[in-house]
């Protein structure tokens, strides 16, 4: 069975009787949707709504979670929830252990996952549709499997990721799809920044989004600006084989499709179209969007 191990991640452990409460008012994921053997996609926002921390979250035990989340934030993250615990009975910790193994296209990836030494029990990546994706977290194989492929199957996906996508501090969970991969919780009660991730959501206000960049060669590196007549519309993130994920903004894009203007990546012409799962459309009316 295909799979990659990842090694630049981290896991916080947050367990004790008030961990779900406790985490359930600050972070935007809905645990009362987390089933056991899901990984979920959340975020810690501001108070303004701007994503701080990004990360997956899973059950681990009756009282405890796990949340994954890039190696190089992990301490930053561990202090933040540290802040925000107050007199929560909750031990919040970073696990030794940071290893991920992600597989997919298969079945039986428990029994794959016994036979390379890692934890039997995988976790169902939800980010995903219409494709198996699993976790685990331990043990390590004589190589790190296939990291080219998962590079092209979340870019296929159009699932962004801090650090190589977009930089903390800097989007909505809107502009990363977190309201349609199901990390927002829209029936759940407050969480930090909560107020401005709702009006967006019921004003239908998000024009940054994630969008699936094409091009006939090679595309610049990540970081890039995307531009129609010399003027930004947004920022290129990862890329492969040609493919790769850009953040932008979507009435201009939509302005630049129907009067038939170039959109480049740096010096270079590309195509942008919005994952093939996503809900979220180009807005009907994009013609004053160059005034915008």
């Amino acid at each position: 069975m295909p799979f990659t191990q990842i090694k630049d991640r981290a896991l916080i452990s947050v367990s004790g009787p008030d961990a779900e409460h406790f985490l359930q008012n600050i972070l935007t994921t809905d645990l009362d949707t987390l089933e056991p053997g899901q990984a979920k996609p959340g975020a810690l926002l501001s108070p303004q709504g701007k994503i701080l921390f990004d990360f997956l979250i899973s059950r681990a035990g009756d009282n405890g979670f796990q949340l994954e989340c890039r190696a190089d934030i992990a301490d930053d993250f561990v202090r933040r929830l540290m802040l925000y615990r107050l007199r929560a009975k909750a031990d919040i910790a970073k696990q030794d252990q940071a290893l991920v193994t992600v597989a997919w296209d298969d079945d039986s990836a428990a029994s794959h996952f016994d036979s390379i030494g890692a934890d039997s029990t995988a976790l169902a990546d939800t980010r995903f549709r219409d494709i198996a994706i699993s976790r685990t977290y331990g043990g390590e194989t004589k190589d790190g499997g296939d990291p080219n492929t998962w590079q092209k199957i979340r870019i296929a996906y159009g699932i962004a990721e801090s650090g190589s996508d977009y930089q903390l501090g800097d989007a909505f969970p809107h502009d990363v799809l977190l309201d349609e991969t199901g990390g927002v919780g829209f029936k759940k009660g407050c969480y930090i920044g909560q107020e401005v991730v709702s009006r967006m959501q019921h004003r239908g206000t998000a024009r940054r989004r994630v969008l699936i960049a094409v091009a006939a060669g090679p595309l610049p590196p990540a970081g890039t600006e995307v531009t129609v007549n010399g003027r930004p519309v947004g920022t290129l993130g990862s890329s492969n084989d040609g493919r790769g994920l850009a953040i932008a903004r979507i009435d201009r894009v939509k302005a630049a499709i129907d009067a038939h203007h170039s959109i480049r990546a740096g010096e270079t012409p590309i195509m942008l179209a919005i994952p093939h799962w996503a809900k979220f459309t180009y807005p009907q009316d994009a013609a004053s969007a160059e005034e915008a």
